[in-house]
């Protein structure tokens, strides 16, 4: 059995979704239709905080996957990519912060943390949105 994923929200210039529970098959829909939400009512930057995200699971990587595809223009990423092609792209709408040793270890080998930010905190995270 899973536990819920409980999801707050903090709004302002950036719009911080924080993440309590675990991000698995179970909640992915749920994580997905927050930010989807967001988005919906205006946000154009999103931060997840990830700080109390117990485990992460391939679906809860599915739903950042689609997350960081909702936020990050794919005709902006593509012109990036072309004009930085020995570069990798990270997504200045979208980041991360604050996971778990634990968490932030399952992002590292999934490839997740090439194209999207992850901060050790979610002030030093809002700030980089500049």
């Amino acid at each position: 059995m899973t536990t819920i994923l409980n999801i707050t929200k903090t709004e302002g210039r950036v719009t911080t979704l924080h993440f309590d529970g675990h991000l698995d098959a179970q909640t992915e829909n749920l994580a997905v239709e927050s930010a989807r939400t967001s988005m919906n009512a205006g946000a154009r930057f999103l931060l997840i905080d990830m700080s109390s995200v117990e485990m992460i699971s391939s679906a809860g990587l599915r739903a950042l996957h689609s997350i960081y595809k909702l936020f990050t223009p794919h005709e902006e990423e593509r012109a990036w990519i072309a004009d930085h092609p020995d570069e990798t792209y990270k997504s200045p709408y979208f980041k991360l912060a604050a996971a778990s040793p634990q968490v932030n270890y399952v992002l590292s080998i999934s490839g997740f943390l090439q194209n999207i930010p992850i901060y050790p905190s979610v002030k030093e995270a809002s700030d980089s949105f500049g």
